[in-house]
């Protein structure tokens, strides 16, 4: 199995068929293929060699798609960079990668100066936006117009097709290694469990840089679909691509179907008739809020997917017929799925052991899906994937048809309008103003994202700090969606015996009347 694998079949099978539609740009998958192939042959002529690392800071686009496929189509290896990261955070990224070429639009080229001067192994930089060429970068237009194409170097099976890297508790972000048959197989278990149609037409609104939109649209390539793209998530501007381009599937995180349900534009007549499928993942979604979606989509399958970056990304689905009026007494509606097929779900205890039915352990999987590991840190891999299994660090429990249900995470991590915020990363950007001795972050409930930064903050003796200056003092070295929206200010933290904090005691608070500490 390797990642080029669906397009080469599209291009034998269907080679006249849109394959992208973005703005006024449209290629079939001939088209498509033969703009692959040129970037390829253009990467390797500046120094890509078979492994190598090429990152790409942009907005979604049609070129997005064809770096996803023309890194592997010429050997190397994808790190898409995540476009809400601080540049200190994507410079660790890339420096931390090796990556050699970097591709940006225009909203990022402001950042290349500063990335330029510390990435150590950055030597190219090439422009994919649709303005002048910046001074230093190369033209992607340039590069593809004026290469030869070149064949497939088909790297495939266990060898690395991306670092993807996700935040980290130890305070840096984690590079997830994943292979071409992790990706290839999660691809294939979403298609078997049919969640692109047949002649679909997928969208790709969520960010194309995180392997939930790489993921889902694996069976899209497999089928031979459509894809759609706009250059990043608008309520009023999902409604109309789906309207105009007849969109049969999308994937949404919960906050953007809250969004676009109670945004003012889906109130306008529209035919959304087209819309067979919404997968919602990457953050828990209230009951409410989906009711309240399922009323407004009357005729769309609404389907979960739970998992995570080091799954490729899927272990679990919540079908659609569990979404259905006629099954909810069976109450699957909050479940996070059952296991996919090709890889295996239990709940464990501590020692790795599985638990009986009902009873809440770590959710941990197992299969062809699981990381090969975390880019440079062997310790935290190993701590990570044991006998095979990856242990998830979230807590849950399994009932009697299989289902897993979540009910709190093991690992410090707050999940907000789907992103993945890690405790300890905001706890470093705290400790490094001088006012403050000591924080503790925590998610509280939002109606808006899911789960809101909550920063509890111990200042040092005769020293001072609003909770305005320390969140501004995070927003100028970590991501804004990462930073805190709310500070207390404290004279000391719950400390346990052995002096570790108690985050439990922080949390109970907010969460009272919550059936679950996460939201």
């Amino acid at each position: 199995m390797y990642l080029t694998q669906g397009l080469h079949r599209a291009v034998q099978q269907k080679p006249d068929r849109i394959a992208v539609r973005f703005g006024s740009r449209s290629r079939t998958f001939r088209e498509l293929a033969e703009r692959v192939a040129r970037l390829a042959g253009a990467l390797q002529k500046l120094g890509m060699s078979e492994g190598d690392r090429v990152g790409m800071l942009a907005l979604n686009s049609d070129r997005y798609l064809e770096y996803q496929m023309a890194v592997p189509w010429g050997g190397g290896v994808l790190n898409p960079c995540n476009i809400r990261w601080s540049v200190a955070e994507i410079l660790y990224a890339l420096n931390d990668s090796g990556s050699t070429i970097l591709l940006v639009d225009d909203t990022f080229r402001s950042m290349i100066e500063s990335l330029r001067k510390d990435a150590a192994t950055l030597r190219e930089v090439i422009y994919c936006g649709d303005g002048p060429t910046p001074a230093g970068m190369l033209n992607y237009e340039v590069l593809v117009d004026s290469t030869q194409p070149v064949p497939d170097a088909a790297r495939r099976g266990e060898e690395l097709a991306g670092i993807f890297y996700t935040g980290g508790t130890t305070g840096f972000p984690k590079g997830v290694m994943l292979s071409h048959t992790n990706i290839c197989s999660s691809g294939l278990a979403l298609h078997c469990e049919g969640v692109a149609d047949d002649d679909g037409r997928y969208l790709h609104a969520a960010p194309m840089f995180h392997l939930a939109d790489i993921g889902i649209s694996q069976p899209h390539w497999i089928q031979g679909n459509t894809h759609a793209v706009i250059p990043a998530f608008a309520p009023e501007l999902v409604l109309d691509t789906i309207e105009r381009e007849r969109i049969t599937s999308v994937l949404l995180v919960p906050t953007m179907i809250q969004m676009m349900v109670d945004h003012p534009a889906m109130k306008k007549p529209r035919d959304l008739s087209s819309l067979k499928t919404i997968v919602y993942g990457a953050s828990p979604i209230s009951e409410a809020m989906l009711e309240r979606a399922m009323a407004v989509l009357p005729g769309v399958r609404f389907v979960q997917a739970y998992g995570m970056t080091e799954l490729s990304p899927v272990a679990t689905l919540n079908p659609a017929w569990a979404h259905m009026p006629e099954h909810r007494h069976r109450g699957k509606l909050r479940a996070a799925g059952r296991a996919c097929l090709c890889c295996e779900v239990r709940i464990v205890d501590p020692e790795g052991h599985e638990v009986p039915r009902g009873t809440v352990g770590e959710v941990a999987v197992r299969g062809p899906n699981v990381m090969q590991g975390y880019w440079n840190k062997p310790e935290q891999t190993a701590a990570a994937v044991r006998g095979g299994w990856m242990h998830t660090g979230d807590g849950g429990y399994m009932d009697e048809d299989g289902f897993i249900f979540i009910v709190d995470r093991l690992k410090d991590m707050i999940i907000s309008g789907g992103e993945n915020i890690y405790s300890a990363e905001v706890e470093n950007a705290l400790s490094q103003h001088s006012a403050v001795a000591a924080s503790a972050v925590i998610g509280i409930p939002s109606a808006e994202w899911g789960e809101a930064v909550h920063a509890v903050v111990v200042a040092k003796p005769g020293a001072s700090a609003s909770p305005e200056e320390l969140i501004a003092h995070c927003k100028a070295l970590i991501a804004g969606y990462k930073c805190p929206r709310s500070v207390e200010l404290r004279d000391a933290l719950p400390l346990s015996g052995a002096g570790k904090v108690l985050k439990t005691e922080l949390r109970r608070p907010f969460w009272a009347g919550h059936a679950r500490q996460v939201s």
